[in-house]
């Protein structure tokens, strides 16, 4: 084995063992389902639903979608997948009977978690409750309601495949990429669509006016002018961890969620590598605040 495979497979030896090791109050599966956000989507909290039995709405600019019943119930849940059905459904986007899920389902991001995580993430949703409860179906504009035109936006924008560490970067660089890339699927709310609902490649990471419910989602690139180019390394890890912002503001809306449900149940070394990453990429100035004439009161740096 030459020196750069070598390289290569230690590297991807020691980020497969320490993603999710360092939190002893959970198994793996527990971590990755808070890691991702999952409760949040598939429980509909605004009118106390249970628990993981059916999202509240996802307003977007093509249509109100809502996550479905992930309970093990075998009528109105995933009761009756098997693990195929779910690794095809995250790593391929396809359902049980091979028709297209939309990308309001996050499978752009989820095919790359690896096979081990996906495993134990399946094993966790197969523990909880089942609830028999139908979900909710998305109430969408007659232009998209055929899944078949989602093959074509599959050619377009969709890469299937599980994450691969990069060689050339040390563990915390790839530790923080997969955690942001797939896991937490930050760029599916913080990069700009086109026409088409597909990510504008140029723009990744780089904010919309566009995001969920209307809301404005920030520039996360490290430019200093729109994004969070000033800030600390500290000050990023201490924004996932209280949602407190370097000038003393506090993370609200879509974000406050995020970082209560996901961010703050991290390892601190999770915090710290999706910090280091972050800062790594490339800046892209891209202002996406909408025009106001003053902020309103206790919105935060980041525009939420």
């Amino acid at each position: 084995m030459n020196a750069s495979r070598l390289l290569a497979f230690v590297g991807a030896t020691l980020f497969a063992g320490s993603v999710f090791a360092a939190e002893p109050a959970m198994d793996r599966g527990e971590y990755l389902f808070r890691a991702a956000g999952c409760g949040g989507c598939h429980t509909d909290e605004k009118n106390k639903g249970p628990a993981l039995a059916g999202g509240a709405a996802i307003k977007t600019p093509r249509g109100t979608f809502y996550a479905p019943n992930i309970t093990p119930d075998p009528t109105y849940g995933v009761g009756r997948w098997s693990e195929a059905d779910f690794f095809r459904a995250t790593r391929e986007g396809l359902n049980p009977d091979g028709a297209h899920y939309y990308p309001s389902f996050p499978y752009a991001s989820y095919t790359r978690l690896t096979d081990d995580d996906l495993r134990a993430l399946w094993n966790y949703l197969r523990r909880q409750a089942p609830v028999t409860q139908a979900s909710r179906p998305h109430e969408l504009p007659w232009y998209v309601r055929s899944r078949s035109l989602l093959s074509t936006w599959k050619a377009l924008y969709f890469t299937p495949g599980a994450w691969q560490p990069r060689p050339d970067k040390d563990e915390t660089w790839n530790r923080g990429a997969y955690l942001a890339e797939a896991v937490g699927h930050c760029g599916e709310c913080h990069t700009p669509r086109d026409s088409l609902g597909g990510p504008r490649r140029g723009l990744h990471f780089a904010g919309t006016r566009e995001g969920p419910d209307d809301s404005v989602v920030p520039n996360i690139t490290p430019d200093k002018k729109t994004g969070i180019g000033r800030w600390r390394k500290s000050e990023i890890i201490e924004y996932l961890d209280s949602g407190m912002t370097p000038e003393g503001d506090f993370a609200g809306d879509v974000m406050a969620e995020v970082i209560d449900r996901s961010t703050s149940r991290l390892t601190p070394p999770d915090r710290e590598a999706i910090a280091v990453y972050l800062l790594s990429l490339p800046p892209v100035e891209h202002a996406v605040r909408k025009e106001k004439k003053k902020p309103a009161k206790g919105k935060d740096a980041f525009g939420f």
